[in-house]
């Protein structure tokens, strides 16, 4: 059984405003938890290696469940975000899913990367899945397929919705916004009510709109694994 590998942000402030950002915990644990009752082993990966920040604001009391908790309290997860393997050192053919976690921080580090485009590529083109939540979903925008296209280019993508980022009030502070890039880049954009659980999968690419859908990006994920 190959690995899973989970990408998070190295960004821990917003670029033009003094507040922190980073990884949003649930984004990460939720798909996690659900990857590990199936016996995967889970791999984190950032642009850069080393530390992922946590957004703060994941962590407040409305936002953390029972599992977050678990998880945040848990020192083995948490030194392995703080030890993240950088994307240079990465040897795709280990992993047969790439999972991008979202929180802001990944606007800033995510969409440009092309280590990371790279290890996604060729999981893909080894027979993988690519998946992303959220904000995170910027990691696939630019990842091209064989025949050198944008591999969402065609596909039901879902991600942060434009009217959840006016909702939180920073569709002015990030550098674009996420449903508009995933339009642009050729996908067919498709949500659910704002806030509420949503994934989507299309041909090995498995998406979710929001913090509350790393559970069920899994879910599609394990489906497409066990089929």
């Amino acid at each position: 059984m190959k690995k899973i590998l989970v990408v998070v942000t190295n960004v821990s402030k917003y670029p033009e405003l003094n507040r922190a950002t980073g990884l949003w915990l649930g984004e990460a644990v939720h798909f996690v938890h659900e990857m590990k009752q199936e016996g995967y082993e889970i791999d984190y990966v950032s642009p850069k290696g080393g530390h992922t920040p946590l957004d703060p604001h994941s962590l407040q009391p409305d936002q953390m469940t029972d599992l977050d908790w678990a998880y945040y309290t848990n020192d083995e997860f948490l030194n392995q975000l703080s030890t993240t393997l950088a994307a240079k050192s990465i040897d795709p053919s280990e992993y047969e899913v790439i999972y991008y976690a979202g929180g802001h921080g990944v606007m800033w580090d995510f969409a440009e990367d092309q280590n990371l485009q790279n290890i996604a590529s060729t999981i893909y083109k080894n027979g993988g899945v690519v998946s992303g939540v959220c904000h995170g979903v910027v990691g696939l925008l630019n990842i091209k397929d064989e025949n050198g296209e944008h591999l969402i280019n065609n596909k039901k993508v879902t991600g942060f919705a434009n009217t959840e980022e006016v909702a939180v009030g920073l569709e002015k502070v990030v550098p674009f916004l996420t449903e508009d890039e995933i339009v642009r880049k050729g996908a067919n954009y498709v949500k659910s009510d704002d806030w509420s659980e949503f994934a989507v999968a299309d041909n090995r690419v498995v998406t979710g709109q929001n913090p509350a859908s790393g559970a069920a990006v899994a879910r599609e994920v394990i489906q497409l694994l066990q089929a």
